[in-house]
């Protein structure tokens, strides 16, 4: 009996098949030449590039402050949640002392035969010290159940105490969850502005850093570029601050300046935007929120036309970046990765509002 085989399918469109497959690599590789630095776009300008990598830093300036939000949360929750368990082991001492006590007085009854009252006045020898005895055993009781009474309240509060610790644990693994998500993104985003800088020149990509701010605007990079020789003098910016804490944030943001830019840190060596900004009062005296969207609301709104040296100016619809105004339409605030703590004029990118703290 002959074998069983296929029939051998022959193209009748092979040419067509290969095209079609040429086509199809071409496009993924189409699709992944920006987005995943591909190689099919070798040609990639440094407009290019500095568009590209603005819109990452500001895409991973976003997910910093969602970060930094959840990074907050998430030790006020460590915080609750210690608390919490620190009084239910209070509690818990406590409640053992009372079953403790209540333990003594149950055995001391057992021990005593718990004889009914008329048994023990028929048997006594002295009725009236029975008498006497009885009434203090009654009392006895009354304490006993008193005792009861407590001992089950605070085993309610313990019981309370651990379910609001179970609550708080769920919430802190959760915002842990969160954190590792945002830092996933704000690496990715990063990682990949870095390899996109990476494809430059050398004087191409220190071109293209000094001009990097969050803007696309050149005429608004040459301003930042030369910003700092036309800066106003720390004497002249913290004089015509509004106060002495105001002033004093200020001068604190001009010692800073070359700083390195570190997504979530807060100094006194490194900052991000909203951490530049929550040093630099906290050096003042003054306790503001550590995201961006947070310290928008920390103080009260004042217009551009109102600006003083210390109010806080935010940037981007979703208020996703903020610096520290020093007066003359210029800012120092802590870029991006590519950039440190540096001067820049308030118009290199999209203005959202300002803020007056103290």
């Amino acid at each position: 009996m002959p074998a069983h085989r296929k029939p051998r399918l022959r193209s009748t469109g092979g040419h067509t098949a290969r095209t079609a497959a040429t086509i199809a690599l071409a496009g993924v590789a189409g699709a992944t030449a920006f987005d995943g630095i591909g190689h099919a776009e070798p040609n990639v300008t440094p407009a290019q590039v500095k568009a590209k990598v603005d819109k990452l830093y500001q895409e991973a300036e976003a997910a910093t402050e969602k970060y930094n939000g959840a990074q907050e949360k998430a030790t006020a929750a460590e915080r609750r949640l210690e608390t919490l368990r620190d009084e239910a082991a209070r509690k818990e001492a406590r409640l053992n002392t009372a079953r403790e006590a209540l333990g003594t007085m149950a055995a001391a009854q057992y021990r005593s035969g718990g004889l009914g009252e008329a048994t023990q006045l028929a048997l006594s020898d002295d009725p009236d010290q029975y008498l006497d005895n009885a009434a203090f055993a009654e009392r006895a009781g009354d304490r006993q159940s008193a005792a009861v009474t407590r001992v089950r309240k605070q085993l309610r509060e313990v019981e309370q105490l651990r379910g609001a610790a179970r609550v708080e644990l769920t919430s802190l693994t959760k915002r842990k969850a969160e954190l590792k998500r945002h830092k996933k993104t704000i690496t990715d985003k990063l990682d990949t502005a870095r390899a996109l800088l990476n494809r430059l020149t050398a004087q191409e990509r220190a071109r293209v850093v000094a001009g990097t701010g969050g803007g696309t605007d050149t005429r608004a990079s040459r301003a930042s570029a030369g910003a700092r020789d036309s800066l106003p003098a720390a004497g002249s910016a913290t004089a015509t601050a509004p106060n002495s804490r105001a002033a004093a944030a200020v001068s604190y943001a001009y010692a800073k300046l070359g700083s390195p830019y570190v997504w979530g840190a807060t100094g006194p060596n490194a900052f991000d935007c909203s951490g530049l900004v929550q040093a630099a009062y906290r050096s003042a005296g003054v306790s503001l929120p550590r995201t961006t969207y947070a310290q928008i609301d920390a103080g009260r709104r004042v217009s551009r036309s109102e600006l003083q040296p210390g109010d806080l100016v935010f940037f981007y619809s979703g208020i996703t970046h903020v610096g520290i105004y020093i007066g003359g339409g210029k800012m120092i605030h802590a870029p991006n990765p590519s950039a440190p703590v540096r001067v820049a004029p308030i118009d290199e990118m999209p203005y959202a509002g300002a803020s007056r703290v103290v």
